[in-house]
């Protein structure tokens, strides 16, 4: 990881806490991490952890960076090797699927050139709806790539397929990633 250039896309499901100890990890290998959150994350975890853990600011609008004048889309996305959405809710994956780009993360995921990689994380009833499992055919067809969902304890308190993948397995997807790159 050493000398790598990171993306963490960060959106708002209850699983952005376990995004903490990813990007603590990534950081502790070496990576360089850039994380971009959703507004809905910023409820969950707040933007003040991530930029704790990477020592660089937390990206969360598309018009914040004045320093980028073509935006931080295009700027973050000809930087990094990879981008990592964790947790990709299913309300990303659905804008993905059919390229709406309305907030920074969206914009971003449509301007990045490299590899993709989605971590799901949603209610088990969510994910094993059509039109859920239409989009993640659709973003694999896309060249995404998928780690997880995992069955396990949900926290609507069922248990059930749609648990998001724990940090070290997201951890080991990225690095061999990186290598295949």
């Amino acid at each position: 990881m050493n000398g790598r250039e990171l993306l963490i896309g960060v959106t708002g499901g209850i699983a952005a806490y376990k995004t903490a100890a990813l990007v603590s990890r990534l950081v502790q290998a070496g990576a360089g991490v850039s994380v971009v959150m959703t507004a809905s994350a910023t409820r969950l975890v707040a933007p003040a952890t991530f930029r704790a853990l990477t020592g660089r600011p937390v990206r969360t609008g598309v018009f914040d960076e004045p320093g980028q004048p073509y935006g931080a889309h295009i700027g973050l996305a000809e930087e990094a090797d990879l981008l990592c959405v964790a947790p990709a809710t299913a309300n990303f994956l659905a804008k993905a699927a059919v390229g709406i780009a309305d907030d920074l993360l969206s914009t971003l995921y449509l301007s990045f050139p490299g590899r993709i990689l989605a971590v799901p994380a949603m209610n088990n009833v969510m994910w094993n709806k059509p039109v859920v499992q239409r989009n993640v055919q659709q973003l694999r067809a896309d060249g995404v790539h998928f780690v997880g969902p995992e069955e396990g304890w949900l926290a609507c308190r069922a248990k059930g397929m749609g648990r998001m993948s724990n940090p070290d397995t997201i951890f080991d997807a990225i690095e061999q990633h990186l290598e295949a790159k």
